[in-house]
């Protein structure tokens, strides 16, 4: 079962960074769950499967926002799936 976030924020901040609604929502999405991921909270298997991409996409993305993908806990979660 999936939830929903729900985020106020003003008109002005889409419009500043020159996106739409829905293309800021994403925004959103994404750079929260590349925080995530940095953070140790959640693998990068987990974050790629919410945002309904391939991990290797997932790990590509990393790159957009200066964070390494290198996880030890992602190392160790491939370790016992081999």
């Amino acid at each position: 079962m999936a939830q929903i976030i729900t985020i106020e924020y003003p008109d002005s901040l889409a419009n500043s960074m020159r996106m739409s609604k829905s293309e800021f929502g994403r925004e959103i999405k994404i750079s929260g769950l590349v925080k995530l991921f940095e953070l140790g909270k959640i693998s990068s298997g987990t974050a790629s499967k919410v945002l309904q991409m391939s991990r290797i996409e997932f790990l590509e993305l990393l790159a957009k926002y200066s964070v390494g993908f290198l996880n030890v806990e992602d190392l160790n979660e491939d370790f016992q799936n081999a």
